[in-house]
């Protein structure tokens, strides 16, 4: 293996675990322990708009790199059909594109939703409780929809990466 491609899997590898040991990081540790500082579901909601401002600041960047260093790592394979379709490990690349396909639509959702007008009647208290809880509904749905397929994405890069 090439020094160069071992610099380009060390990228990807640092952008997966800013990405994915973020994401877990926020909805298996940082939301439970938000519920013990209070019990305010709009505080809670403004905290976690915060956190989440400061997260997209390195979890975009992170997800753009992963897309890019994967795409460029797998361009030989990507260029060829018959090794695509034809091998087990062509067919889970497929696969995992499709997953990150679906990861970058929930995400994108995930972010449209508190949009900024949205997020400025959150801050400035000046939106419903009724709505907060119902964002706050589809927030963790979508939230745990993108740790879910991130996780299993892993899985798929771990099989890849045996050559299976």
């Amino acid at each position: 293996m090439a020094f160069d491609q071992v610099i380009l899997t060390w990228i990807h590898l640092i952008a997966s675990a800013i990405w994915v040991g973020g994401s877990i990081f926020i909805g298996v540790v940082f939301s439970p322990i938000l519920k013990s500082i209070t019990t305010s579901i709009e505080e809670r909601i403004q905290i976690m708009i915060k956190v989440g401002k400061r997260f997209n600041k390195i979890a975009i960047p992170s997800l753009i790199i992963l897309m890019a260093t994967g795409l460029y790592t797998s361009h030989q394979l990507l260029s060829n059909p018959h090794l695509l379709f034809g091998t087990s490990y062509g067919i889970f690349i497929v696969i995992k594109i499709v997953l990150v396909i679906a990861l970058v639509i929930t995400y994108a959702i995930h972010v449209r939703i508190i949009r900024k007008e949205v997020e400025d009647q959150i801050m400035s208290k000046q939106m419903p409780i009724q709505e907060i809880q119902k964002l706050r509904k589809k927030i963790i749905i979508l939230g745990e929809v993108t740790v879910v397929l991130s996780v299993v994405i892993l899985f798929f890069a771990a099989l890849l990466d045996t050559g299976i």
